[in-house]
């Protein structure tokens, strides 16, 4: 690491609890395909029943790590620029030093939330997930560049079309199958998008493709 770099992380305090962190590319949503780096954070409250990664949710199970812990493997092993923080939920911690040291070495800085939780640092990329668990804050839907909205039955499309009417105009909107339901929903999500064609299909690319 260089003396510029090593300056920047050294000067942070906090500490984040990192269940794992990986390169690999974006498996959803808009950047799909994209080389990206994960860094995934301990802690969630919002309990989705059907959450993948039920593992996160208890944030003192994990490791407390330094910024320069989480940074410098980035550094060392990421060729894009892509940096996706996610969860858990990762807006329950203050993010603030970990976007900054990020942002100084040329990462664009990608949040993956359900919204329920103010956000804290600077970003590039808003992705917003709103869950029924926990309700989002219209706050941060205001700040979203992305919406996606899990599908798991068709009330869910009313559900999707009531934030819709909450976030940016500039707001990509996606529909997402639950992975269990996928079959099931696939075809009604098709029929509902070539009706409403403000919005797009957002498939779990990653799980075809197996890989993280």
């Amino acid at each position: 690491m260089n003396t510029a770099t090593n300056n920047i992380l050294t000067a942070t305090k906090t500490l984040l609890p990192v269940m794992e962190q990986f390169y690999t590319l974006q498996g959803e949503g808009v950047f799909n395909g994209q080389a990206a780096y994960f860094v995934r954070l301990g802690g969630c409250d919002v309990g989705c029943t059907w959450c993948d990664v039920k593992d996160s949710w208890d944030a003192a199970a994990h490791p407390q790590r330094t910024i320069t812990d989480i940074i410098s493997p980035i550094i060392a092993e990421h060729k894009g620029k892509i940096v996706v923080v996610t969860g858990g939920e990762p807006a329950m911690h203050n993010l603030v030093e970990l976007t900054a040291a990020l942002q100084k070495q040329g990462f664009r800085t990608h949040i993956e939330t359900s919204g329920a939780h103010p956000l804290t640092g600077a970003w590039d990329w808003v992705c917003v997930s709103p869950k029924k668990f926990k309700f989002p804050l219209e706050s941060v839907l205001a700040q979203a560049d992305e919406l996606k909205i899990i599908v798991y039955n068709k009330h869910d499309l009313v559900w999707a079309e009531q934030h819709a009417a909450l976030v940016p105009d500039r707001c990509a909107l996606l529909l997402q199958p639950e992975w269990s339901k996928e079959q099931e929903i696939l075809p009604l999500m098709i029929e509902y998008v070539m009706q409403n064609p403000s919005w797009r299909v957002s498939l779990q690319t990653h799980k075809y493709m197996d890989i993280p």
